[in-house]
């Protein structure tokens, strides 16, 4: 059985449980199949990035197989997605505004209107990219400076919290780039980037905390048992944004990121990986 997201964002727990850890999130119009049902849970499987875990039984809607055909077949040809932090959607059905945050795909969009499930919303179009975005610095720093400050939470993909993959994934999908959930899975796609000053704005930047030794050689070839623990979006050779307590930019070289608050190199450099599709 599948079902839809008609919320603007679900939390994804390790168990069933309000007070489980939150491992991700579901936005609005995502699609997950149902693993298993039990008292007040659903255990989910997520179409777009095949996370798994629990969700509220209450937060997900079941669709008939005629509603997953069809709506599968529409997800299949659609582009928009919300490119603001934030931005608000009003049914044709009700009248009712649902919020939606960045990366929010909209299908069946055109013109200030996208439709779910045989339902019409109307949307600011200024706040929509109807396309994905191409991808260079400047765009890329336009999507940025909204996202700028938003504090970490663990499993978070919206623009009120989020972690290090969930900025990477939910961002790079604007341009067209999807990207498993968490870094250490990011980590395996694309192709490798040897030097810094070979990156391009929009490469992804992999980063080891624990039991190897990246200080002192090349990305990508780090001596020890790496284990990729925190991923960043470069601007250029100079800068990476990523969330670390909260969104920001600072200054990354062939080490690592440099700290300013710290005065300190807080992330070891293991690996740089371009992921445009």
């Amino acid at each position: 059985m599948y079902a839809i997201v008609l919320h603007s964002v679900v939390p994804v727990r390790t168990e069933p449980s309000e007070g489980a850890e939150q491992s991700t999130q579901l936005l609005f119009g995502e699609m997950c199949r149902i693993m298993q049902s039990l008292p007040r849970w659903y255990k989910i499987h997520n179409e777009s990035d095949g996370e798994e875990g629990y969700v509220d039984y209450k937060m997900i809607t079941p669709m008939s197989d005629d509603e997953y055909q069809r709506y599968t077949t529409t997800l299949k040809s659609a582009t928009a997605r919300v490119m603001l932090p934030m931005t608000f959607a009003v049914s044709e059905n009700n009248g009712q505004t649902i919020p939606l945050t960045l990366g929010t795909l909209l299908p069946n969009y055109a013109d200030g209107q996208f439709e779910v499930l045989g339902v019409r919303f109307r949307i600011d179009s200024a706040a929509v990219a109807a396309a994905p975005l191409p991808l260079n610095p400047t765009t890329l720093m336009q999507v940025m400076r909204f996202m700028l400050n938003t504090p970490y939470l663990w499993g978070g993909k919206n623009a009120l919290g989020m972690d290090c993959s969930g900025m990477t994934q939910t961002v790079l999908s604007l341009f067209g780039i999807r990207l498993p959930r968490n870094a250490a899975q990011q980590a395996s796609c694309g192709t490798a980037v040897r030097e810094l000053q070979e990156a391009h704005a929009g490469d992804l930047v992999f980063f080891d905390h624990a039991d190897s030794d990246c200080s002192n050689t090349e990305p990508n070839n780090c001596k020890g048992d790496v284990h990729i623990s925190h991923v960043g979006i470069l601007l250029d050779s100079e800068r990476v944004v990523h969330c670390s307590g909260r969104v920001k930019v600072e200054r990354i070289d062939q080490r690592g990121i440099y700290g300013a608050e710290q005065q300190l190199y807080t992330h070891h450099l293991a690996a740089i990986k371009r992921c445009a599709n």
